[in-house]
């Protein structure tokens, strides 16, 4: 269906031209495709089928996947501007996220809770019906991934809100579904702005759990309209991680961690450790090291296999990244490295920015405060222990953290008194399927990934037999 809504126009941000049109639904199509779903044979049949056979279905997927990585690849970067090697990892994880779940559906266990009397006690996990995902435009490769293999694996039905500025990864991940076995209308893909499109999915009455990914700003209007209809809502938001490096740790191993926290997908990442602590006894050693290493990273075209940075999602999303540079500057910051386009002809017609590390703040000054979601470091001394964790936890967020000491005894009582969902000591955005993910505080909701990642997408039934 082309849809009757808007049309969508996204850009490819390395040169700033229409990258395709896409038809958009209205409010009334999307209304009705909720409805035809969740009262669909396929969805009743889908949700009876046994575990095994829906496993086959989702290995069936991640081949389809892996067949398909090179098109879903260049359909990202041709959108958001990562370099086609970043892109092309993406796609593999994206099959990997497939296979997990399709083993999980198939060994995970229901319970049978001890009796308090003449009766047997059965915990069982059902479906909630129709989903509704919503996810963001910087990995959507990975992130679409995480939310419909789990929500399918759990027998569910999934309509799909892409981001307006990345769509068409969506559109074939929802083709290699059909081609893979998979009902037809158990993955519908809604094209379309968030402001349009978002309510009437969210608002749907046959919608009966959602799950979104992006701004804490939309989660928490997302999260209001969830709780006035009494669905479940899962919310992975924004970070501020703080990125900690001891006076004992080995130096060298922490900036490399360091520098891929913060730059990898040029800071696009709700994980970016955009705030660096270092103790003050090596802060000299350290910003030498860093300023060094930046300098010699390479911006460029995202076809290029030879720099380690395409440009950022959007000429709009440059234009917010150097609105915070400028604030920084406000605020008395010194900018040690990028805090500019670069110089190059060749990308002048391109979102491209810069990686940018600063000093000179204060950790309450906005720009340590607020998500940039762009390629810039913020460099802040700390004195001793106590300091330090006022400091990292003293701000909204509590996504994730890195901590770089040769005390494994320090590195776990920090870690266990970080206010954060994931914490990575003397390595940084290490990720797994199998491990659960998800924010404190505001960043988000629930967690995502590993045996939690499928129970978020089922509801629990007990059921109690009479044995005398």
């Amino acid at each position: 269906m082309r849809g009757s809504g808007p049309v969508l126009e996204t850009i490819n941000p390395a040169n700033g031209e229409v990258h395709a049109a896409i038809g958009t639904p209205s409010s009334a199509e999307v209304e009705a495709i909720c409805s035809d779903v969740s009262h669909s044979s396929a969805l009743r049949s889908w949700q009876s089928m046994l575990p095994h056979q829906r496993a086959a279905v989702l290995h069936r997927i991640a081949d389809g996947l892996v067949a398909g990585a090179e098109p879903m690849a260049r359909a990202q970067m041709l959108e958001n501007g990562k370099t086609l090697k970043e892109c092309r990892a993406q796609a593999a994880s994206a099959a990997g996220v497939f296979r997990y779940y399709a083993g999980v559906c198939e060994t995970m266990e229901s319970t049978m809770p001890p009796p308090r009397g003449n009766w047997l006690g059965l915990t069982t996990h059902e479906p909630y019906g129709l989903i509704a995902a919503i996810t963001p435009w910087n990995s959507p490769l990975t992130m679409e991934s995480q939310k419909v293999a789990p929500a399918l694996a759990a027998g569910n039905a999934v309509v799909l809100k892409p981001s307006e500025v990345t769509t068409l990864p969506a559109l074939e991940l929802a083709r290699i579904c059909e081609e893979a076995g998979l009902p037809k209308g158990l993955l519908s893909v809604l094209p379309g702005y968030g402001t349009e499109v978002g309510p009437a999915l969210i608002g749907h009455p046959d919608v009966r759990m959602v799950t979104f990914t992006g701004g804490t700003e939309t989660g928490r209007r997302i999260g209001e309209q969830c709780a006035r209809r009494l669905i479940p809502v899962a919310l992975e938001l924004g970070g501020k991680s703080p990125h900690i490096l001891f006076e004992d740790a080995d130096i060298p191993t922490a900036c490399e961690g360091i520098i891929d926290g913060i730059f990898e997908g040029l800071g696009q990442s709700c994980i970016a450790g955009s705030r660096l602590f270092v103790h003050r006894s090596r802060m000299e050693e350290v910003l030498e090291r860093l300023t060094e290493m930046t300098e010699k990273l390479r911006v460029g075209l995202p076809t290029d296999p030879n720099v380690d940075f395409g440009s950022l999602s959007s000429h709009q999303h440059r234009a917010r990244v150097e609105q915070y540079v400028t604030l920084a500057r406000e605020e008395g910051a010194t900018v040690l490295v990028g805090g500019s386009r670069p110089t190059d002809p060749a990308l002048a017609a391109g979102a491209f920015y810069l990686p940018t590390i600063l000093t000179g703040l204060s950790n309450r000054s906005r720009v340590c405060q607020e998500e940039i979601f762009g390629p810039v470091l913020c460099v802040l001394p700390f004195d001793d222990e106590a300091d330090l964790i006022d400091q990292a936890n003293g701000t909204a967020f509590g996504l994730a953290c890195g901590i770089w000491t040769a005390d494994y005894r320090r590195g776990l009582k920090v870690a266990r008194a970080i206010a954060a969902g994931t914490v990575w000591i003397n390595t940084y955005k290490k990720l797994s399927i199998a491990a659960p993910f998800g924010g404190y505080k505001d960043s988000g909701l629930g967690r995502e990934k590993g045996l939690a990642g499928m129970r978020l997408y089922q509801q629990t039934k007990s059921i109690l037999l009479a044995t005398e």
